[in-house]
């Protein structure tokens, strides 16, 4: 097989839509979503809008650098063309750790959702089996893994979908449930629409911030994209505002049918509000979509972390650089493909090994804090970039948007300072990447 011979540009426009959607909407919202509700109180939704339009003045900086040089595979690359290599060394192994540690949290909790149905079932053996077709999945060829991703996040996007329309549906007829009638006042009579005041508003921006990492996804899809110089624009621009719609549009109707305060955050509304309306299997649907969107994240995650793993090894001398960069016959990198499945294999062992799971759960916030870092760094090299290239995206304010942008994810940095786990797993993410720095150095001169 001849590496010159690239990727295959096998994911369809749909494909790279629901990639995105897929990769951001997962069980934060079907599952956290009470818990963000009572920290904020029905203000949420203004942090769902305002962080929404944060992420799509990203998505444009991305798209810049996507398109303005088509030959490069990933926003990595253009980190290490921007930033230096030792940047984009940094920034591209922290991105793969991410991701993996992302699939580890989801194949875990998978096991835990399949034992809703078989609670005899021993956690670890779901997540083997999950892990596996994914895994065939991926090395078949990248339209497949694009086909899987597109059925899993059809499946989230329609259940999103049903619990809007049901809220629209409730508020015109006036529908009375245990606590109150359906309404849209229900924003503003149990305490104000800042219920908690600004300090509850201020540290949901946390969570929410971290209901939309994934979004970045498509930066890792432009070499494998059918037509990029239509697909990837137009995914750019549609993506971000599809994803405020179902988050701000999920939270308004949770809120319009429940006071906020009545709402459990130990529980999923989706499932109160779909009992409401007289499902007797709310619980077991819901269940179901949470099941696959643990699914479509370690799918995402398999696709993700061989392609950062494709990217940083690619022209590298050493013999297992030239290993990961290789491409199978159906043009995608299997090796790289078999070396990140491994590593998130090492879940499954721990599951068996190690039922306690509190240590991980640190780890994979550590990851989620170093996802800010990835973002800032997409923003600094779009910004290095507008100074020497003339990019697509005509109608973005730059620079002022990505300063805004750079600015947020210093607030949100700040406000995971004022909780003592959240500031800790800061700490921790700022020494990852240290170490990174330091081995970035040998790493580079050994080739």
């Amino acid at each position: 097989m001849n590496n010159d011979q690239g990727l295959a540009r096998g994911l369809k426009n749909r494909h790279v839509q629901m990639i995105a959607l897929g990769g951001t909407i997962g069980t934060g919202l079907f599952l956290g979503s009470g818990k963000s509700i009572h920290s904020a109180g029905p203000a949420i939704v203004l942090a769902y809008l305002i962080t929404g339009i944060i992420c799509f003045w990203l998505m444009q900086a991305m798209g810049d650098l996507l398109l303005s040089d088509l030959t490069k595979h990933s926003f990595i690359d253009f980190v290490a063309k921007y930033l230096g290599k030792k940047v984009g060394f940094v920034t591209g192994w922290t991105y793969w750790f991410c991701w993996i540690t992302i699939a580890m949290a989801d194949l875990t909790a998978s096991g835990l959702y399949l034992q809703y149905w078989f609670p005899n079932v021993p956690r670890w053996l779901p997540g083997m089996v999950i892990l596996l077709l994914l895994l065939a999945a991926n090395l078949t060829a990248v339209g497949l893994f694009g086909e899987t991703e597109f059925w899993f996040a059809l499946i989230k996007i329609a259940a999103i979908v049903g619990l809007i329309i049901t809220g629209v549906v409730l508020v015109m007829i006036g529908f009375k449930t245990q606590h109150a009638t359906a309404s849209v006042m229900n924003l503003f009579n149990y305490g104000g629409f800042f219920a908690t005041g600004i300090a509850g508003f201020v540290k949901a921006f946390q969570m929410v911030t971290f209901g939309f990492i994934g979004i970045e996804l498509i930066g890792v899809t432009a070499s494998e994209t059918q037509k990029p110089q239509m697909t990837i624009p137009k995914a750019i621009n549609e993506i971000p505002l599809r994803v405020i719609l179902f988050y701000v549009g999920s939270m308004l109707a949770l809120i319009c049918i429940y006071p906020w305060n009545q709402i459990p955050a130990d529980q999923s509304p989706f499932v109160q509000v779909f009992k409401l309306i007289g499902v007797p299997a709310a619980a077991g649907i819901i269940n179901f979509v949470v099941l696959t969107a643990a699914a479509s994240a370690c799918n995402s995650s398999i696709f993700s972390t061989s392609r950062m793993l494709f990217s940083l090894s690619r022209g590298r001398q050493s013999s297992l650089a030239k290993k990961l960069s290789h491409l199978s016959r159906r043009q995608v990198p299997a090796n790289s493909i078999l070396f990140s499945t491994a590593v998130i294999g090492i879940v499954v062992i721990a599951n068996f090994v190690f039922p306690n799971t509190i240590l991980f759960s640190f780890i994979a916030s550590v990851a989620t804090t170093c996802f800010l870092f990835i973002w800032a760094m997409i923003i600094c090299a779009h910004l290095k970039c507008c100074k020497q290239t003339k990019l697509p995206f005509k109608k973005s304010r730059r620079p002022i948007t990505d300063y805004l942008v750079l600015g947020f994810l210093l607030f949100v940095a700040w406000v995971m300072c004022l909780d003592k786990m959240t500031l800790i797993a800061l700490l921790a993410a700022v020494i990852w990447l240290l170490v990174l720095w330091l081995l970035s150095s040998v790493t580079i001169q050994a080739g």
